[in-house]
């Protein structure tokens, strides 16, 4: 059996999807005079008045995905700020969508947000910290922020942090690939984790709201991890295909494809977005109704062995699916095990196993890979 590798989350440990190559690199020369980072010494009051104005993104379902601190972890924060002891650099973006007093915090959030619950909490609507679980200043356990002395109050809010700014006039493709270089928790940021960070608007919550639809988890199994948001740009990468013509596809840069498809999305008017909602949700269900456990999956003949879930497969087979009238879906269902057979052997030729495994975002795998499983749903959903 060929060797599979397969993609981590957070605690290192293996969900059930397939490693990928997607080949995307900078492609388009920049002016190395646009890299614009500066070093700021911003203090903690100075952080939250952003907060409070709107001017700070704190991404606010992002935590959650790398492990939400709970409120012992939280109140070790305050108190190593309370003891003085420096807290690790800050790293946001400037300019983010379109306003140049916006900034998006990429590495920090979760410092950000205990920071903020325990000093702001309404601004965040979150319910106040109270502190607990402290080592040195146990005297203060179980104290809310109001609660302090006011010296300790001040010197929170006096407390200077490092934030590197990365400036509106940076390429994007150059800012992407700066922050993909920070290790969180001691793993870099994945593609999807930046794009939800630097692209604030309606597509993370719709992207949040299918990747938790019954129909995508019934589809998949359960088994693509939410930890490093790859369900999201599953979700995504359906989206993006879904709204383009794959075979009209030609974007050197896959990355910024899909950045380009999130803005996308925060543009659609609620009747697309609806129209969206409904053909991922018959894709899934049309997916699991044909495929059974191996949706989305590389199947080989001879075994019954589950793969774990391709990104490539997952857009191409979907998408194909979501483009088909009810009654051709009810045809594949019906002659389903002829559509597997027919996969299986699809998945036997060496070019279209390159075009779901290596450079994934290349023009012609891109391009062979549609093409491909769209002429075997051809074969056997009834149309003339």
């Amino acid at each position: 059996m060929d060797e599979i590798k397969y993609e981590l989350d957070w605690s290192g440990q293996r969900p059930d999807v397939e490693f990928e190559d997607s080949g995307s690199r900078i492609t388009v020369p920049f002016d190395p005079e646009r890299i614009d980072v500066v070093t700021r010494n911003p203090t903690v009051a100075l952080l939250l008045s952003r907060v409070k104005r709107g001017q700070l993104d704190l991404a606010p379902d992002f935590q959650r995905y790398a492990g939400i601190w709970n409120d012992v972890n939280q109140s070790k924060l305050i108190e190593s700020l309370l003891l003085r002891i420096p807290l690790p650099t800050f790293y946001a973006a400037e300019g983010v969508d379109g306003d140049d007093d916006y900034w998006s915090v990429v590495d920090g959030i979760q410092r950000l947000t205990a920071i903020s619950r325990f000093m702001i909490p309404d601004a965040v609507a979150l319910e106040p910290l109270r502190l607990k679980g402290l080592g040195y200043l146990g005297q203060l356990n179980g104290l809310r922020f109001d609660e302090l002395p006011n010296r300790l109050k001040t010197r929170l809010e006096e407390t200077e942090v490092v934030l590197h700014l990365i400036r509106k006039t940076t390429p994007e493709e150059v800012k992407f690939n700066i922050f993909a270089r920070i290790n969180t928790g001691g793993m870099p940021l994945s593609a999807q984790e930046l794009r939800h960070a630097l692209i604030p608007g309606r597509g993370r919550e719709l992207l949040a709201q299918l990747a938790e639809a019954p129909s995508f988890l019934n589809a998949t199994s359960r088994s693509v991890g939410t930890s490093r948001m790859a369900d999201r740009e599953m979700v995504l990468r359906f989206i993006a295909f879904y709204l383009s013509d794959p075979s009209e596809y030609r974007s050197q840069d896959f990355d910024g494809f899909l950045r380009d498809a999130m803005r996308v999305v925060n543009g659609l008017p609620e009747s697309r977005v609806e129209q969206v909602r409904d053909a991922f949700s018959a894709a899934m269900v049309a997916a699991r109704s044909i495929f059974d456990k191996h949706a989305f999956r590389k199947q080989k003949s001879g075994t019954d062995w589950r793969h774990p879930i391709n990104k490539a497969l997952f857009e191409t087979v979907a998408v194909n699916l979501a483009t088909r009238s009810p009654e051709q879906v009810e045809e594949l269902v019906r002659r389903r095990a002829e559509v597997n057979q027919a996969m299986i052997e699809l998945m036997a030729d060496p070019d279209f196993d390159r075009a779901v495994s290596v450079s994934t975002g290349d023009v012609a795998k891109v391009r062979l890979r549609f093409a491909r499983v769209d002429d075997v749903l051809s074969e056997f959903e009834g149309i003339a």
